[in-house]
């Protein structure tokens, strides 16, 4: 599916950073979005940046399996399918908390937004690609560096990213029959307010506090529309995205 087809998206998150990058980015390209995220307003600021697109702003909270039923159903009710969920609605939870005072509510609060959100939305995505007509369609995941190696204190935002992994694989595997492909993108430092800091100190995996490089989140939504509109016969499974200079290979 690629834009000329006016290929129907789903993207969470899309109220602010990654998220709304990449539903401006579809939006221009022509496809129609439908804008998932816990914030109305947010929504409508993204929508009001393409201001001839078309758009369907849907408030969701992606933990919630009802929200998602709501999302999806307004998505077709709206657009008649879905081509594309850009799975990409997440939180970091509470920064710089050592494992042993993690509150077990931050944990699930975590857990409950990164990956359960993430299935209740594939799930979603995959019973409509699977019935629907044409058959078929495209999921990506929000995967992160950490979902490959962590960064200090950060345990419930790396478990859920690595288990993000597990999920696009199987999602892949399942998927094939249906004309269903599941690929992740893997994004390092982009620049939106959940980076903000990073440019002034970021915990070490030695200790020390060291300002990070960020790139254009403009770059990632570029990359996620070149999986996007690829054709289904073809996949990326697995893409990595970062600022150049980051410390991530050898981080540690």
């Amino acid at each position: 599916m690629n834009a000329k087809e006016n290929g129907i998206a789903v993207v969470t998150g899309a109220g602010s950073g990654i998220g709304r990058a990449v539903a401006v980015e579809l939006l221009r390209a022509g496809w129609s979005v439908a804008l998932a995220g816990r914030r109305a307003e947010a929504l409508q600021e993204t929508a009001a940046l393409v201001p001839r697109g078309a758009a369907l702003a849907v408030r969701t909270d992606v933990s919630r399996p009802e929200d998602v039923t709501e999302l999806f159903a307004a998505t077709v009710g709206r657009f008649g399918r879905v081509d594309l969920l850009f799975n990409n609605a997440g939180t970091f939870g509470p920064g710089g908390v050592p494992v042993e005072e993690l509150p077990y509510d931050a944990w699930r609060h975590v857990v409950d937004t990164n990956l359960n959100g993430a299935f209740l939305c594939a799930q979603a995505a995959y019973r409509q690609m699977k019935e629907q007509d044409p058959q078929g369609g495209r999921i990506i995941n929000n995967g992160s560096i950490s979902a490959h190696t962590p960064r200090p204190r950060s345990v419930a935002y790396t478990a859920t990213k690595h288990a993000l992994t597990g999920l696009t694989k199987s999602l892949s595997l399942d998927g094939r029959p249906y004309r269903i492909a599941v690929g992740q993108i893997d994004i390092g430092n982009a620049a939106t307010d959940m980076t903000a800091g990073m440019q002034t100190g970021a915990l070490q995996a030695n200790g020390v506090v060291a300002p990070e490089p960020v790139m254009d989140v403009a770059d990632v939504a570029r990359t996620v529309r070149h999986m996007a509109e690829l054709p289904l016969e073809a996949n990326v499974q697995f893409a990595t995205v970062l600022a150049t200079t980051m410390p991530y290979v050898g981080r540690g």
